[in-house]
């Protein structure tokens, strides 16, 4: 049997054979029935320029302010990374980690890692790292929380309008954005990567092969008198 072939599952380590999916459709474990596969719908162009655009939407959010608050003719203004480094100087050392991990570290590497895979993918190469950078994002994808953020900043804009004046700037509009995008982002299930990385693999040992010169043939040579 092929090792190609079969696939583990991440739950309960049973070894299956590997489903051959249709364009829409998922394969679930039948010991422990955890998610194996799930075919995207969305193409792996769509996916990339997605993932780029949101990439671009998660710079501007942490680069422009969030809101403006006025109270009694005093006005403020701050980034996320000014309200982290606000919580920092607080004494809140723990929930300032916490929130810069939740909702800018791990976003970021889940972005970055799969603009990594995903474009030499397109371009029909494995980058090198591949299986390693899958597994990071899956570690990573479930601690991203832009919008619990999102739904936060939200909450507190209501709560403050009682007090002052709410001015919503470039950044909320940008959160408001990537949660959107992030939202699609997640259905795509970047295990179904291996497969196409499988495929590519056999492309190229198949073309190596076909590049490689025969062998001479057998046997003695004639000798000419």
């Amino acid at each position: 049997m092929n090792g190609n072939d079969l696939i583990a599952c991440h739950d309960c380590d049973a070894l299956l054979r590997k489903p051959r999916h249709s364009v829409k459709g998922s394969a679930r474990c039948p010991r422990c029935g955890a998610m194996l596969h799930r075919t995207s719908a969305v193409q792996l162009e769509r996916i990339t320029a997605l993932t780029l655009g949101a990439l671009f939407t998660f710079l501007i959010a942490q680069a422009f302010p969030i809101v403006e608050l006025e109270i009694n003719g005093v006005t403020s203004q701050t980034t996320l990374i000014g309200a982290l480094v606000a919580l920092w100087n607080e004494g809140m050392q723990l929930v300032a980690i916490a929130v810069f991990c939740s909702t800018f570290l791990f976003p970021l590497i889940e972005l970055l890692a799969l603009l990594y895979v995903l474009v030499p993918i397109r371009a029909g190469t494995v980058p090198p790292g591949f299986n390693l950078v899958l597994r990071a994002i899956q570690f990573v994808r479930p601690w991203g929380m832009i919008e619990v953020l999102m739904l936060g900043i939200l909450v507190t804009i209501v709560k403050m309008t009682s007090l002052a004046r709410v001015v919503p700037e470039a950044a909320l509009f940008a959160f408001g954005a990537l949660t959107l995008m992030l939202a699609v982002v997640v259905l795509f299930d970047p295990r179904a990567l291996w497969d196409i990385a499988d495929a590519i693999r056999a492309r190229r040992t198949r073309g190596k092969r076909a590049r490689q010169p025969a062998p001479p043939a057998s046997g003695g040579s004639a000798h000419i008198r």
